[in-house]
């Protein structure tokens, strides 16, 4: 099988990059910069809001699979109109398409998210991933991602944790996320690539934890102090974030042979 990974330097998008290949796949990763750096992965150069790019390098490469990975959290041409620009292009070509959209598109509730729950947005991020609608209504066919914070080794979430025990951030007690380990998903997408379903599906880890809960996990695990580490709420910061996301991915654990462990395990 032959997958095109849009986003494939990307943190998820290098993982599933690897795991593809190991998987024994014909992969090609874009980049916008740099490189995918990823052994036996063919990298082409794509900026996903050019649209005629990202539909001639898709008719040039004639992928089975497209895995669509691409965000910039600041940018809504990145993240909306290129998520956009890269269903077009699948569903010309006919290749099945793996869509990762995000939790952020909801807006907090005490209840968990059902995988079908319709996206609320409270700031401009959330809104964009949101656009995963305009990919759903290209192609019914896709499988649409919704997953959750992403950690492993070099994750931006794991500094993040790291930067508030030394005093240099400030994590939310108010904020609460399904946080996932980067193999469980890619291994998650790779599975979907081959599958027929079609959908939105939360596909995130089995904990529930504020980001400062994380943050004392992530001290806990590499033996760091924990009592410098600094604390508020989003309301007290002035700050508009998703509050209580937590994603119900029961329908994911039944479907998929990959196991979605919670970050309790992760960082035990």
């Amino acid at each position: 099988m032959r997958v095109l990974v849009v986003g494939g330097s990307g943190f998820l998008g290098r993982e599933v990059c690897r795991r593809g290949v190991s998987a024994g796949f014909s992969v090609v990763g874009t980049f916008h910069s740099g490189s995918v750096g990823v052994s036996g992965v063919v990298g082409r150069r794509l900026d996903v809001t050019d649209r005629a790019a990202v539909r001639a390098l898709v008719a040039e490469v004639r992928p089975d699979t497209v895995v669509a990975t691409p965000y910039r959290y600041d940018d809504w041409t990145v993240t909306a109109d290129g998520a956009a620009h890269v269903a077009l292009a699948a569903a010309e070509v006919g290749a099945r398409l793996v869509h990762l959209s995000s939790d952020a598109l909801h807006g907090g509730r005490p209840t968990p998210y059902a995988d079908d729950d319709p996206p609320s947005p409270v700031n401009a991020y959330g809104a964009a991933k949101a656009a995963e609608t305009a990919v759903r209504a290209t192609d019914p066919g896709a499988a649409l991602v919704r997953t959750s914070l992403i950690l492993g080794e070099g994750s931006k979430q794991i500094e993040l944790c790291r930067e508030a025990l030394a005093g240099r951030a400030v994590l939310f007690t108010d904020e609460f996320r399904c946080p996932i380990d980067v193999s469980d998903l890619a291994d998650a997408v790779l599975e979907l690539a081959c599958s027929s379903y079609a959908g939105l599906l939360n596909v995130a880890g089995a904990d529930a934890v504020s980001r400062a809960e994380l943050g004392l996990l992530v001290a806990e695990r590499f033996g760091l102090d924990a009592t410098g580490l600094k604390t508020t709420t989003a309301a007290a910061a002035g700050v508009v974030r998703p509050g209580d996301v937590r994603l119900d991915s029961g329908r994911a654990a039944g479907l998929l042979r990959t196991r979605l462990r919670g970050v309790r395990e992760l960082l035990a």
